[in-house]
């Protein structure tokens, strides 16, 4: 199970200082390249800051929260019930390293998971994504990445010495290695985005 960050309401909803800072950078980026129409799977919702902010902003698009911890998926029902937004679907739960409920995708979308979980996660999603997604099907990743072995600034590397203390399995991964386990199921690097923060985004997309 992932761990929660940030503060939850009497509501029932968490939420997350840099999910809410985050949003709109990434959301620049998926404006630009996923398809006008289609559904978009969201693994690893979290709060579901992120998953309503889009729906909102990108109407055209059918979105699917989804997300493995019971409390989360509450949060994000919760949100999806204050924002009544007709593209927002009800969150699913999904655990990346599990079956995935039947289902096809026109695009599939992560945010900050790879580093909190164990790196037979990220070989998951792949295969996973590689399942859903049609030829051309678009797999956006974002968040802190290491770079040809090399952290891109010293907060990062921080950031990574926490998350391994925590949990031995979790870390900073290398862009190259993400890349080379999506290639191992037919997915492609179209480009990498450069994020606020030292983050990044990984627009990736399925061969035909």
């Amino acid at each position: 199970m992932l761990k929660k960050r940030g503060e939850k309401d009497a509501g029932g909803r968490w939420s997350s200082a840099p999910a809410e800072r985050n949003k709109q950078p990434i959301l620049d980026v998926l404006s630009r390249v996923l398809p006008p129409q289609g559904l978009v799977l969201e693994i690893a919702s979290g709060t579901g800051q992120h998953v309503v902010h889009f729906a909102a902003a990108l109407p055209g698009l059918r979105w699917q929260p989804s997300d493995p911890d019971p409390e989360l998926l509450r949060s994000i029902e919760a949100r999806r019930a204050e924002a009544a937004l007709p593209n927002l679907l009800a969150p699913i739960e999904l655990d990346v390293q599990a079956a995935w409920p039947p289902t096809r995708a026109d695009a599939v979308l992560c945010s900050n998971m790879v580093h909190v979980a164990p790196w037979a996660a990220t070989g998951a999603l792949m295969r996973g994504a590689g399942a859903v997604l049609p030829p051309e099907g678009v797999l956006v990743l974002y968040g802190p990445y290491r770079r040809d072995g090399r952290h891109t600034s010293p907060g990062n590397e921080e950031f990574d010495r926490a998350l391994r203390a925590e949990n031995s399995e979790w870390g900073l991964r290398d862009v190259e290695a993400v890349i080379a386990e999506a290639g191992r199921e037919g997915i492609v690097l179209r480009e990498i985005v450069e994020m606020p923060a030292n983050n990044l985004t990984l627009v990736l997309a399925k061969l035909r």
